[in-house]
């Protein structure tokens, strides 16, 4: 159970904070809900109590856990199938799981890629979506603004040291 003013994650939207526990009417069913705030693009969403837990909602990760994440990015050692399909079927099982240092992996793998052999659209819309899903997390997790988290995203994956 989360309170208004936690920090969460959303798999496949972002993290954000909950800004109210609202009780609505949809359907004639009356179900409460979290209604989230996302800053990173500006987004409310608003989850059913009843669900939370079932669609991956969680805690945001701590700082330790965000180092481990800029960890990843700084990893070279990228193993990817040749076949687009496999890879963006791999990409997307790991995206929807809601782990965070997946998706970490997710980013790095794919901005590797992208500047060694290109990105088919598909995967380049992937790539926009887990680098949005990912600076969300750092956003909240280490209390710095979007900007400063792109760009800490950007320099791990060139293997540039930034202190944040």
């Amino acid at each position: 159970m989360f309170n208004v003013g936690d920090k969460v994650f959303y798999p496949m939207h972002g993290a954000g904070v909950i800004e109210a526990i609202e009780e609505r009417e949809i359907l004639g069913e009356k179900r409460t809900y979290y209604v989230m705030h996302i800053p990173v693009g500006n987004m409310k969403v608003m989850i059913p109590m009843n669900s939370a837990e079932k669609v991956g909602l969680r805690e945001v990760i701590d700082e330790e856990a965000a180092n481990r994440v800029l960890a990843i990015l700084r990893r070279s050692d990228v193993d990817l199938s040749d076949n687009w399909n496999r890879r963006y079927r791999a990409h997307l099982d790991k995206m929807k799981s809601g782990d965070i240092f997946e998706v970490a992996d997710v980013v790095r793998n794919l901005m590797l890629r992208e500047r060694e052999k290109g990105l088919s659209t598909g995967e380049r819309r992937m790539l926009e979506n887990a680098r949005q899903i990912l600076i969300s997390e750092l956003v909240l997790a280490k209390g710095i603004d979007e900007q400063q988290a792109a760009e800490l995203v950007e320099a791990c994956v060139e293997n540039r040291e930034t202190a944040v």
